[in-house]
């Protein structure tokens, strides 16, 4: 899901998850009218703007080092009750790294979805210090910002709790990470967390804010 275009990724996600069930015919429905928009959108004016006409802008200038943001969409999946995680990674207030997909187990609570979501996003980040590293740049403790204080409290506290024993061992590795200081928690509003965006269709205002936020500029031709 890195690949796919920013503000189609929780439709491309949430489309593939069906691709085995094409005999459905709501779902072909779906997919037909998703092709139908995507082609209109690059001849047909939205509000003005061309989606074509649209850069990743990466501003040089600005403060913005790395950053990160998770958040999920508890038991958002009607058919398997699983949860949906969504992230996405800033450098120079430009997106450059995001993913969209269901989880793959099922979350007993919205704290839990959130748990699970920042570890999965913990992963990622350590894979890019490790690039960076390879390249001879080293870092601080990246930020990652959650907007679940139950699941950051989770993550920052090593004590195994009764409530959290069932959780899949894998998910308990952003543990370790937080120990070595290669990220560090901060709790972020719902209302301002960008990563919402990966996780779930949005009404036209609290999407048209978050994408601001991805660093995306329009031009007009």
């Amino acid at each position: 899901m890195q690949s796919s275009p920013l503000t189609w990724a929780y439709l491309i996600i949430a489309l593939s998850s069906f691709a085995l069930d094409v005999r459905i015919s709501s779902h072909q429905e779906v997919v037909a009218r998703a092709f139908t928009q995507v082609i209109a959108s690059r001849g047909r004016r939205f509000s003005g703007n061309v989606t074509s006409n649209y850069a990743l802008i990466f501003d040089g200038k600005s403060d913005g080092g790395i950053i990160a943001y998770a958040d999920s969409d508890w038991a958002s999946d009607p058919i398997t009750r699983k949860s949906t995680t969504g992230y996405l990674v800033k450098l120079a207030n430009g997106i450059f790294c995001w993913n969209s997909r269901a989880q793959k187990s099922i979350a007993l609570s919205s704290t839990e979805a959130e748990y699970m979501s920042l570890c999965d996003t913990s992963r990622q980040l350590v894979w890019i210090r490790s690039l960076l590293s390879e390249l001879g740049i080293n870092l601080a403790p990246i930020p990652l910002c959650g907007d679940n204080q139950g699941s950051i409290f989770l993550s920052s506290n090593p004590v195994q709790e009764k409530r959290i024993k069932h959780i899949d061992l894998r998910h308990h590795y952003i543990h370790e990470v937080i120990c070595d200081k290669k990220i560090e928690l901060f709790f972020i509003e719902g209302a301002e967390n960008p990563a919402d965006l990966f996780t779930k269709n949005l009404g036209r205002i609290k999407f048209l804010k978050f994408r601001e936020q991805l660093g995306l500029e329009f031009y007009s031709p």
